[in-house]
């Protein structure tokens, strides 16, 4: 029995010194992820984990519905698409043609039509958006404008070449390092952790920015961060009345905050809100910016948002994926785990899905499941005649 009591005060001792030194040494927020996903069995955030964050809500206004297609739910999915959406975990797949629902699925029984599921990195697409509104409405002067307008710790070095426009594409030469399943990485402590200004404004310019596409982030980040500080309004409240509510959101939505104490939005990613809604930000940028007649955002930018930047990546443009199939354009907001809205302008489509696994290869998302998605879809269209 003294043995044991030994080994227990020990035990306990040895688990207080570990906590101690992972909060002296600034890893705190390896508890949190150590908490709310290791220990609950993921390996990687999972939909439905913005329960155990801090959340501010992105407001609607008066909700209007999408309306249904003549053909809704009478066209059956691919034997492919079935098997796919079952091996990845789907939880909501749909298909809406010419602004109407053809085809709306469901397929775990926790996620409904208006269950939360995170976004991830789709939310960078809100957030190049809320650069195009902020420039529409006179607080940002354009792409152009430095960080260093902004941010002191950007005014020297290449760092003071940094524009809003190299961070919207992904261009600003940081020393930012994108890993989602290394618990010590710097996307795993900006995601746990509860000072994420202090983290992203220590990140180092560490070559010219403007020159090449690497996917960040933290560029994200310091975009909404210096929106934030341009417009005097939190993320989620510019949000919400710029897109939110004009696009007749049926729900509000939650976006995360690295704290309540600090209420700094995580601009890189963490929307939580259902496959119906997401579906308004790829039509309005399908139609160019328009809203049942009203210009919610300049024309151009949504055309710039979805064209390359940079010859050498032409995946990418202003926060937006980009690939063309065969004889067919498409882009797309796309996030961990295989969350997309997908859109192709000229036959009047978007695609959704929301999951819980993806399968890509290499840095382009569309090599793997996505494009599946999308031929399985056109093949759902073909079958039934519609185009």
């Amino acid at each position: 029995m003294n043995n044991f009591k030994i080994i227990s005060k020990w035990t306990v001792i040895s688990i207080f010194i570990t906590i101690a030194a992972i909060y002296l040494t600034g890893n705190g927020y390896f508890l949190k992820a150590l908490v709310s996903v290791y220990g609950k069995g993921y390996t990687t955030a999972y939909l439905n984990d913005y329960t155990v964050f801090d959340n501010q809500i992105i407001h609607n206004g008066t909700p209007k519905p999408w309306p249904k297609h003549k053909f809704y739910n009478k066209i059956e999915e691919t034997d492919d698409l079935k098997k796919l959406n079952q091996d990845r975990g789907t939880t909501a797949f749909l298909i809406i043609k010419n602004d109407s629902i053809l085809y709306e699925k469901y397929i775990d029984e926790d996620f409904g039509p208006n269950s939360k599921s995170n976004s991830f990195s789709m939310a960078k697409s809100y957030v190049t958006g809320l650069l195009g509104k902020a420039i529409d409405e006179g607080h940002i002067k354009g792409l152009d404008q430095p960080i260093s307008d902004f941010f002191n710790e950007y005014k020297t070095g290449w760092a003071a070449e940094v524009t809003l426009g190299d961070l919207a594409s992904m261009a600003s030469g940081s020393n930012w390092s994108e890993a989602y399943y290394s618990p010590f990485s710097i996307t795993t402590k900006a995601y746990y952790g509860t000072e994420l200004e202090k983290l992203i404004l220590g990140l180092k310019t560490v070559k010219k920015p403007g020159k090449s596409f690497v996917y960040s982030s933290g560029d994200t980040q310091l975009l909404g961060m210096a929106i934030e500080r341009a417009t005097g309004q939190k993320l989620y409240h510019y949000l919400s009345e710029s897109f939110w509510k004009p696009l007749g959101s049926e729900h509000e939505a939650l976006w995360q905050v690295d704290s309540k104490k600090n209420d700094m939005a995580k601009a890189y990613c963490c929307i939580a809100s259902n496959a119906k809604d997401f579906a308004r930000f790829g039509k309005l940028y399908k139609d160019y910016g328009k809203w049942e007649g009203k210009q919610i955002i300049d024309s151009s930018f949504t055309v710039k948002s979805t064209s390359p930047r940079f010859k050498t990546s032409p995946e990418y443009g202003y926060g937006w994926w980009l690939n063309k199939i065969n004889d067919k354009s498409f882009f797309m907001m796309e996030g961990h785990l295989g969350q997309c809205v997908i859109v192709e302008r000229e036959d009047n489509l978007i695609l959704v899905r929301l999951g819980k696994h993806k399968e890509f290869f290499g840095e382009n998302p569309y090599n793997g499941d996505i494009t599946t998605y999308i031929k399985q879809a056109y093949k759902m269209l073909e079958n039934n005649n519609i185009m």
